[in-house]
């Protein structure tokens, strides 16, 4: 009897996880091991056949691409301003989670433009930023300030692009922030109120310890986000002035289709993976070590 209930485990077992298993297979493992096949051939995406190349591609978009470390650049400009906002979007979950007036209200508006399409996005900041009738300039014009190119001055366009970004997608980042911290027990706060801790010592000693995990996601979003921006130049500059705004992956896409090299764009989609894995380890490594120094 005890036999035949173990197979039946085992059967439902195999059944549950064999459409995922199957799933995972198709369109994770085979595109990725495809990805990799094809990134060492000079494939231009129409012929039938493909020539080994080895690292040639590789070492054409280490040694051979300025243009692409300076889209890595920019990518970089969007990692680290979406890093600083990190603890003024946890403040502000720490804030709604008090019993403010309109904290509801408010926890809706932060999310909204999450939910927006990109597109929809971009091409509304795009009348936005207008340099002809747009609504800052016309701000600016009402103060007797000379307009400004907000999407074709090389000095500030990156910095107009990520203020997009950090508009769109603050908001879910504050929403994250927001359930670890209502998940942590109204316990310790009270016991905190009652040991005599203020608001901002209830904030350092009892939520930032303990929303450690909720921060890593945020911090991997953030990685894998600023490294893969795309739709917001595409559609605002197109990469422009020149490709002063462009990004890896708005390059990596031009170089597939633009310039029928799917080699190339190959080899550049698997960096692209392995910056992802690096930078993410390195700031999982660090929060382990600062949770070690703080356990102790």
């Amino acid at each position: 009897m005890m036999n035949t209930i173990e197979r039946q485990e085992k059967i439902l077992l195999i059944t549950f996880l064999f459409i995922p298993s199957i799933l995972l297979l198709l369109f994770v493992v085979y595109p990725i091991m495809k990805l990799l096949h094809i990134s060492f051939t000079n494939w231009n995406g129409i012929d039938a056949t493909m020539k080994y190349v080895g690292f040639n591609n590789y070492k054409r978009v280490i040694f051979d691409s300025p243009e692409l470390w300076l889209s890595l650049k920019n990518n970089g400009l969007y990692f680290f301003i979406h890093l600083l906002a990190i603890p003024v979007e946890i403040f502000i979950a720490f804030l709604l989670d008090r019993k403010l007036r309109g904290a509801k209200f408010f926890k809706t508006m932060v999310f909204m433009p999450y939910i927006i399409n990109g597109v929809a996005v971009s091409y509304m900041f795009s009348m936005l930023y207008s340099s002809e009738g747009g609504a800052l300039n016309y701000i600016l014009n009402s103060f007797n300030m000379e307009p400004v190119n907000w999407l074709s001055n090389s000095a500030i366009v990156n910095f107009s692009l990520v203020a997009v970004s950090i508009w769109r997608f603050s908001g879910m980042h504050i929403i994250l922030f927001l359930a670890g911290i209502q998940s942590i027990s109204h316990d310790m706060i009270e016991a905190a109120i009652v040991d005599g801790a203020n608001v901002v010592q209830q904030f350092f000693k009892i939520i930032l310890p303990n929303i450690k995990t909720v921060v890593t996601i945020v911090l991997f979003l953030n990685v894998s986000g600023a490294l893969q921006v795309f739709d917001i130049p595409f559609i605002m500059t197109q990469g422009g002035p020149g490709s002063t705004s462009s990004t890896f992956t708005l390059f990596t896409i031009e170089t597939a289709f633009k310039y029928s090299n799917f080699g190339k764009a190959c080899a550049m989609a698997v960096i692209l993976m392995i910056l992802i894995i690096l930078i993410s380890g390195i700031q999982n490594k660090l929060l382990g070590e600062k949770e070690q120094n703080y356990g102790r």
